[in-house]
C-alpha cells in the first residue's frame, strides 16, 4: 500500500440547516481517534485544524434562506483552504454540514485544474444537493452546495464565481432516497449518473461503482469523494439531523469504502453531516472513521474483532 500525507482540515460549518450540533464534528472525528487510525495504516498525517470564517455581506429574495451571510463568509474560506490543502496526497476535510461542499469541491477542481486533470465527484447522499437559492423550500444551505459547484446559475453575488466547475456528466450520486421536485426537473436528463437505493437493492453497488471508476480512470482524472452520514442507514448512523430510512448498511458502505481504494483514483474527501448532539455513545462518528480507514487501505482482515472464546 502506497503511503500517503493525509491533510485533516475542520470545517466547523453549522449555520444554513435547522439542526445544530455540526459544528462539532470535525472534533469528534479527532476524539474517535481518526489520525491514529490513519497512522496505523502506515499514513503520514497533518492535522491542519479548525477553519473559521466571518459572515459576508449577502442577500436574496427568497426570505426562506438561512444564515446566508455566514455561508457566504464560509464558501471562499474553505475553497483557498481546500485548493491549498490539494498539494497533500489526500486532503480530507471533516464537517460540518455540507454546505462546506460549496467551498471543498471547487477548490480542489482549481488545483486539478492546473494539474490537467479533470475533476469527478461521487456524492454518497440521501439528498442530491441540488438546489439552487431561489429553488429551496426550506432555505437549508446544505441542500445547494451541487448545483453550485457544477457552475449553475442562481448564486451570483452570494458565493464567488467558480473558475473549474465540475462537469455535470463527471458526477455520480449513490444512495439517493429522499429528492424534492425541483432537484427531480434538474437531475432528469442530466447526464449526472444517478443511484438511487432502489437502483442499488436491484443491482449491489459493485457495478455501478466500477463503472463510475471506470470513467474516472479512462479521463485520467482526479476524484473527491463526499460522504454524508445519511448515506448510511439510520439504524447504524444515528448522528444525523436529515435521517432517511432505507439507507447503505455496514457492508455495503464498506465495500463501497474498499473498492475506491483499490481504485487508487480518489484524491479528496469531505465527511460531512456528522452531529455528536445526536449521536448514540460516539458510534456514528466511529463508523465514520472506520469507513475511511478502509478507503485509505484497512481490509476486512484487519479489524480487530473481540474472541468469541
Amino acid at each position: 500500500m502506497t503511503r500517503k500525507t493525509c491533510c485533516l482540515i475542520g470545517a466547523p460549518v453549522d449555520e444554513g440547516a435547522v439542526q445544530r450540533g455540526c459544528v462539532m464534528g470535525p472534533d469528534a472525528y479527532r476524539t474517535a481517534g481518526l489520525a491514529e487510525q490513519l497512522r496505523d495504516l502506515g499514513h503520514l498525517v497533518e492535522d491542519r485544524g479548525n477553519l473559521s470564517a466571518a459572515p459576508r455581506p449577502a442577500s436574496h429574495p427568497n426570505a426562506a434562506l438561512k444564515n446566508l451571510p455566514e455561508i457566504a463568509g464560509w464558501v471562499p474560506v474553505l475553497e483557498q483552504a481546500a485548493y491549498e490543502a490539494a498539494a497533500c496526497d489526500m486532503p480530507i476535510f471533516l464537517g460540518g454540514n455540507h454546505a462546506l461542499s460549496a467551498g471543498t469541491v471547487p477548490g480542489v477542481a482549481r488545483r486539478s485544474a492546473e494539474r490537467g486533470q479533470p475533476q469527478f465527484v461521487l456524492w454518497l447522499d440521501a439528498h442530491p444537493d441540488l438546489h439552487t437559492l431561489a429553488s429551496t423550500r426550506s432555505g437549508n444551505l446544505h441542500g445547494t452546495p451541487l448545483r453550485y459547484l457544477i457552475g449553475d446559475p442562481g448564486f451570483e453575488d452570494v458565493f464567488p464565481p467558480i473558475t473549474a466547475p465540475v462537469p455535470e456528466a463527471h458526477v455520480c450520486f449513490m444512495g439517493l432516497r429522499s429528492v424534492d421536485p425541483a432537484e427531480q426537473a434538474r437531475l432528469h436528463g442530466s447526464g449526472m449518473a444517478v443511484h438511487d437505493m432502489r437502483a442499488l437493492d436491484e443491482r449491489g453497488v459493485s457495478a455501478p461503482l466500477l463503472a463510475f471508476l471506470d470513467r474516472v480512470k479512462q479521463a485520467g482524472g482526479a476524484l473527491h469523494v463526499s460522504l454524508d452520514v445519511d448515506f448510511l442507514d439510520p439504524a447504524i448512523a444515528p448522528a444525523v439531523g436529515t435521517t432517511v430510512p432505507g439507507g447503505a448498511t455496514f457492508r455495503e458502505a464498506h465495500l463501497i469504502m474498499e473498492l475506491l481504494h483499490e481504485s487508487g483514483l480518489v484524491t479528496s474527501l469531505d465527511l460531512v453531516e456528522l452531529n455528536p448532539f445526536l449521536d448514540d455513545r460516539g458510534r456514528t462518528a466511529l463508523l465514520m472513521v472506520d469507513l475511511c480507514a478502509s478507503l485509505l487501505g484497512r481490509k476486512v482482515l484487519d479489524r480487530q474483532t473481540r474472541s468469541a472464546a
